[in-house]
């Protein structure tokens, strides 16, 4: 006598909050910034122009430039958390404006080795899909 088989159960397709998907994708271009940056110390020679004083291609380390390149790499940390917690509107400009931006800053600075490439493309694959979503937010529809 064959056992009887039940069908397997359907896996929930739960709808995603826009929000949430941002903040994911902001989450990965960080972790792709940290791990870029990590390799980078690899690459010959780079250890030592950071013990020479060096940022390269910012030029000499100064309180200046790594207030700045704090700056930069601080937006992106805090777009994890902004992109659940504002309301809509600045939510949404917020995203377009700096996906937008930090693609076009990863196309100016990924060109130096085989990996920072890899990590360029993906960095621009996220952001424009941080751009993506936040243009293609759901518009609530009004009443009948």
């Amino acid at each position: 006598m064959a056992a009887s088989r039940k069908a397997p159960a359907a896996l929930v397709d739960t709808k995603i909050p826009v929000q949430i998907k941002l903040s994911a994708l902001w989450a990965s271009v960080m972790l792709c910034y940290i791990y870029a940056d990590y390799f980078g110390l690899y690459v010959p020679g780079a250890l030592q122009k950071m013990l020479d004083g060096q940022m390269a291609p910012l030029g000499p380390t100064t309180q200046g430039i790594l207030l700045g390149t704090s700056i930069m790499l601080a937006i992106p940390s805090l777009m994890i958390f902004l992109s659940v917690a504002l309301r809509p509107k600045p939510n949404r400009w917020l995203n377009i404006c700096f996906g937008i931006l930090y693609s076009l800053v990863i196309l100016i600075t990924m060109w130096a080795w085989a990996f920072y490439i890899f990590y360029g493309i993906v960095e621009i694959a996220l952001t424009g899909l941080v751009v993506w979503y936040a243009l293609s937010w759901p518009k609530e529809t009004p009443p009948p």
